[in-house]
Parts: C-alpha cells; structure tokens; sequence
C-alpha cells in the first residue's frame, strides 16, 4: 500500500527487523510456519496490526520476495546494506516513519508476541506518558521497545560504532517504565531450529 494511506490514518507504527541472514537457523526465519497458514513473519504483522499499529518490516536484499506476503496495511521497505549491521536496518525502517508518530515500537521478526502482550505494553506506555517502555521478566528487560516521539531524534542518530539501540537503553535507562510479566514470553528469540520447535507449542 501507499506510505500515504498509510500515515494518514494511524500514528503508532512498529519497526519489524527481518532483514538479518538467519546464520544460526540455517534458513530464512521470516519464512518459518507459525501456527496455521502463516509464517513467522505474517503471524507478527497481524498481530501489530490487530493493537492498531502500521507495521514497516525491514528486509534485506536476499529476503526481498517476502515483501509480496505482507498483509494489508502493512509496509515492507528493503535494505540493500543489511550486511552492515542491524543498526542500518532500524535506520532504513525510520526513514519511512512519519515525523509526527505518536508510539513507536521496535521489535524483530524472531520476536514472536502474543497480542495480550503488545496490548498491555501499549497501554502502559499511554498511561504513564513514558518516553520508553520495555517489558521485563525476572529482572531482565524484553522486547519489544515502544518509544514516543520526543525520542525520534536519539533514534535518528545511532550508529552501528556505538552499538546502536544498546546505546540509547544504557544512556536513557533510568527513565524507562518497565512493565512487569509473569512469563518469559518477553524474552524469547528464536534464534536457533531447537528453540523454534519447542516454541511452536505456544503459539497463540
């Protein structure tokens, strides 16, 4: 869809980042079934999409086809220098993110959420006028990340040299609102063909 419609009706977007080479896996995650009829990649968009974010998936040049399976009201934008860095990438997804947006979230495609999940980050983050917040288990902060606008400039200016979204969690830390979870859901990463197929159970 046109990045106009899009932006013209919603201001909370979520930066998907499936554009990595899936070394460990040993195949494209984005393509990975999760739950029936969908992928890894379709299972998250659809969910960002059902809270009422527009999601921008950033893929790589070796991944470019999957743009085609992207649900509607999505956006799905390439970038040709993924091999640098994931920081290149998250700067690719700013690129086609309005100015004005009001939520930004930042999440990556071997990220899998359940909805109830970005619900209440969601509503948290609106509640408490957070400039960041993150979910946590057990003391150990999550993903994904919503950040509000007065933060578009911070985001703007990572690089990969100084570790990128690592550097604005260490400098912005003690302001982050952390929202507590009972399960380690928040801290999954499928990043290896043995956590994908214990995780396949839990699909909801």
């Amino acid at each position: 869809m046109r990045e106009s419609d899009t932006f013209s009706t919603n201001l909370k977007f979520a930066i998907v980042l499936a554009a990595g080479a899936s070394t460990r896996m040993g195949t494209c995650k984005t393509s990975l079934p999760w739950g029936k009829g969908k992928t890894l990649l379709t299972y998250q968009l659809e969910q960002w999409l059902n809270v009422g974010f527009t999601p921008v998936v950033v893929l790589g040049s070796h991944n470019s086809n999957i743009q085609k399976d992207c649900p509607y009201g999505s956006l799905a934008v390439i970038n040709p220098h993924a091999n640098a860095g994931k920081t290149t990438s998250l700067l690719t997804g700013l690129q086609h993110i309005p100015p004005n947006f009001e939520i930004l979230a930042i999440s990556a495609v071997d990220q899998p959420r359940k909805l109830e999940i970005y619900q209440r980050l969601l509503l948290a983050h609106q509640e408490n006028s957070a400039m960041i917040t993150a979910p946590s288990y057990e003391g150990k902060m999550g993903h994904p990340l919503l950040f509000s606008n007065g933060m578009r400039s911070h985001l703007q200016n990572i690089r990969e040299e100084t570790f990128g979204l690592r550097q604005i969690i260490k400098e912005f830390y003690p302001v982050i609102h952390h929202v507590k979870f009972e399960n380690p859901a928040v801290l999954l990463d499928i990043n290896t063909p043995e956590i994908y197929q214990e995780q396949l159970h839990n699909i909801g």
